[in-house]
Order: structure tokens, then sequence, then C-alpha cells
């Protein structure tokens, strides 16, 4: 049983007629993904890739009983869309758009915090359940069924490690990367916790960057309460103060978010922390021996 989507995982694509959500219901399709509906205003009655398309979430919702919604939609009207999608009922939202103002970000994660609807993202690449499902842009072909569980909060990183993991016949159980911030729905520590009473998963590899709390946050969750291995590998350690790095929550101010900081607390916690991708396949093989 993979984390957070699955084989009945019922998928609702928001903004599916653009360029990303064309291309990316047909991956999600081809990758076994339940996709029974999508939405984009005034391209209602059309079809991608054979899913209708609806006009409005509740028109969906009238004919299909999704759980799950997707969103490729542009960061204009994106607020609006969530608030759409999560008075559907929905326990799933993934957003992958990008550049949304931060107060709309807020709102919308509380806004799905109080409709018990768990928002991964924004900005992410979402989830991956190898050889089962996908919601999200993971590339399949870099991961395979396993018993190794991922998360990230870079996408690419997340497929680079998955890909180093499968060729060396370390296959995942559930592989999710959350986005790079500066603010997130499911965090790192939301992750560890589910991998933590997953039945299905041996071994937890926390992928992390420099800047903010996410790290140190999950570090003390995983001292307090983790009992399955922990591989981490944080990357930006060589990083310059003060100098935000490709994600928008990578920077480092004073002493808070550096690297150094996030080792000693995850190190701390009993997580055993490398250096580059050969380091971590060495010691997940040693912890699924």
């Amino acid at each position: 049983m993979s984390i957070l989507v699955n084989k009945d995982s019922r998928v609702l694509v928001a903004g599916i007629t653009g360029k990303s959500g064309r291309i990316q219901t047909e991956v999600m399709l081809a990758a076994g993904t339940n996709i029974v509906a999508g939405v984009t205003p005034g391209k209602g009655g059309q079809e991608v890739c054979g899913v209708p398309v609806y006009d409005y979430m509740a028109d969906a919702k009238k004919e299909h009983d999704f759980d799950t919604v997707i969103s490729f939609v542009p960061p204009s009207v994106l607020m609006d869309s969530c608030f759409e999608a999560i008075d559907t009922g929905i326990k799933l939202l993934v957003v992958t758009t990008e550049g949304i103002p931060l107060q709309q970000v807020v709102k919308i994660i509380e806004y799905a915090k109080a409709h018990d609807c768990v928002l991964v993202g924004p900005g992410c690449a979402g989830i991956i359940a190898p050889e089962v499902c996908k919601v999200g842009s993971h590339p399949t072909r870099f991961f395979k069924k396993g018993r190794v569980g991922i998360v990230s909060k870079s996408g690419a990183l997340s497929y680079e490690i998955g890909k180093t993991l499968s060729e060396a016949g370390l296959g995942q159980s559930t592989v999710v990367a959350i986005g790079g911030g500066p603010m997130w729905g499911f965090t790192q520590k939301d992750a560890v916790a589910l991998f933590q009473d997953d039945p299905d998963t041996d071994v937890i590899v926390l992928l992390g960057e420099i800047g903010g709390s996410q790290e140190e946050l999950a570090a003390d969750y995983i001292k307090e309460h983790v009992t399955k291995p922990v591989v981490s590998l944080i990357v930006g350690r060589n990083a310059p103060q003060g100098k935000s790095l490709g994600h928008a929550g990578a920077i480092v101010s004073g002493n808070v978010g550096t690297a150094a900081t996030k080792l000693a607390r995850l190190t701390d916690a009993g997580a055993v922390v490398v250096k580059n991708g050969n380091e971590l396949v060495e010691q997940v093989r040693k912890f699924m021996r």
C-alpha cells in the first residue's frame, strides 16, 4: 500500500486542456492512474485522451466520484480553482503551479486544512507509486516498485535519487516531491510519519536542501516517533549565505536553515546522513539486508 495515492485513487485533472495538462494526463494514464475527469472552464464537452472535460468541478462531481485533484491551472486563477476543488470534498490536492503570491498560498493551505484535504505543493512534482500510479510529473522510467519511501523538496533530486536506487536494484514504495517552497502544505515531517506507518516501506529516504526549517522539524519527529531507518541527503552544503539557489525556500539567513544545522539535527535524531547518491545507495542497501 503506497502513501497518499494508490490504484484505487480516482483523479480529476484541473487545467486538463492546457499544454501541461494534456501531456501529463497522457503520461499519468500510461502509468496506471485512474483519471476519471478533467476541468477547464469553457471547454466542457471535450475529451482529452478519452477523459471527459467539464466546465466546473461541481459539474464533474455530479458524474464522477473523484477523491484526488491535480492542478495545472495558471497562477492567476489558481486560488479560486483550488477552493472549487476542495469544496467538492476531495481528500488530496496536488498543485504543480509555481509563481503563486504567498498571500494566496497561505489562504489555500488554510482552506485545505479546514476541509481535511491534504495539499501537496504548490510548485511540486507530485507523487508516484512506481508501477502502480502517479499524480504528478515524475518520469516513470526512473522508478521501480520496491520498499524504499522517498520524500524530497526538489522534483529533480527525487528523479535523480529514484533512478540511482532503481539502477542499484532498490525499488520504491512511494516517492513524494513536495515543492521548493518557501511555504508548503504537505511537509517532509508529514511524509516521514506516513512512511513510518506504511507496512510496505522498510527504509525512509529524506532528501533536503538548505533554507527553511522543514528538515529540522522532520528530524525532531524522527527522534521521537520513527523506528524505521532513515537515510538523508542534504544538498547545497557549499552555498553562500543569503543567496536563493533554485528554489524560493533555498536561502540561508544567519544560522537558520544552514546545511550544518540540518545535518546536526538529523544525525542527533538517529538518521544516517550521506554526502552523495552513491553513499545513499550503500546505506539503504545495508538496511534492506
